[in-house]
């Protein structure tokens, strides 16, 4: 049966914020620095042996219950080609503070390097507005970013990228290798492959020796070869950040190989699709399976569950997988 799942925020993260997390979810104040909400996670934080992990309401780990039962889960279709992994991680982010400019590697860089089953593509549902940086103004080299990085020149960095104000119901598609940071005061909704692989570019200002830590124990000469170096036009910028539709598929058709994201507006009924997702109230209220799901609410909903129906007024994020 579907799961509704309280926050799982990783204490102690190197960025300020959390504050318009709790806001959003209704739930108590918390710490200075818990600044991401781990939905329905498999994954766990780089380094770390289950921090970042979800528990399920009795206190089994959900890694644990899909490796017992993958297909009841996932699907047959979905284990037939994937076994039990996921492929997914759902987050709410809340940028108390401009996070670093940073980049994460694609899957053939992290199986040969790292030996991990997949990269990190993502891909941002805006909830609350603000500025983005996505993609290179210009081309660079290689050997200028690791100049850049060994200065710590912020502000350098920072304006080599394309600078986008966003605003609720924005998408931005982050592919493996592309440069981004998110502005102060933007909260979010992010869908990703299930690692935390991140390359940081700078370090000054943030909770983080970004020289030991920023380089996924590569060191900056290989983990700077992850990054694309050619600039994004304004048209191809175009294509990374807009509006979402009102309803159906909300991302580009590049993330399709990596996630799926479904904006629901519900007047009355609207059907849910059967597979493994993860839905997300943002507004409204709305009933599933008889509960009462008001904005801020997240539900996990294993493919057994069969096609669901979600009734009220309001509107929902639905994430799944990849189709198999």
């Amino acid at each position: 049966m579907s799961v509704r799942l309280p926050s799982n925020r990783p204490a102690e993260r190197f960025y300020r914020g959390g504050a318009r997390i709790t806001e959003f979810r209704g739930e108590p104040a918390a710490a200075s620095h818990e600044p991401e909400d781990w939905i329905a996670s498999t994954t766990t934080v780089f380094g770390e042996p289950e921090t970042g992990l979800s528990r399920l309401p009795d206190g089994v780990l959900l890694r644990d219950a899909i490796a017992k039962d993958p297909t009841g889960w996932l699907g047959e279709r979905h284990v037939a080609r994937w076994g039990d992994d996921t492929r997914l991680l759902v987050k709410l982010l809340d940028a108390g503070q401009r996070l670093p400019v940073h980049a994460h590697p694609h899957d053939d860089f992290a199986a040969r390097h790292l030996g991990r089953a997949h990269g990190k593509a993502e891909a941002w549902y805006i909830l609350e507005g603000g500025t983005v940086h996505v993609g290179l103004t210009r081309d660079v080299s290689t050997d200028e970013l690791a100049a850049l990085v060994a200065a710590q020149d912020t502000d350098a960095l920072l304006t080599l990228l394309h600078e986008i104000e966003v605003v609720p119901g924005d998408v931005v598609w982050v592919p493996p290798g592309e440069l981004h940071a998110i502005g102060e005061g933007v909260l979010l909704l992010e869908l990703q492959q299930p690692e935390d692989l991140s390359i940081l570019l700078e370090w000054r200002g943030f909770e983080i020796d970004g020289a030991a830590a920023g380089h996924l124990g590569l060191g900056f000469p290989t983990a700077l070869g992850a990054v694309r170096t050619s600039a994004r036009s304004r048209e191809e910028i175009g294509d990374l950040v807009g509006a979402a539709p009102a309803s159906g598929s909300a991302l580009p058709a590049d993330a399709d190989e990596y996630f799926l994201l479904e904006r629901v507006s519900v007047t009355g009924a609207a059907h849910l699709a059967a597979g493994f997702a993860v839905l997300l109230v943002t507004d409204g209220a709305l009933q599933l399976g008889g509960e009462q799901l008001d904005r801020g609410a997240t539900v996990l909903i294993p493919a057994s569950d069969g096609s669901l129906l979600l009734t009220g007024h309001g509107e929902a994020l639905v994430a799944r997988p990849p189709r198999p």
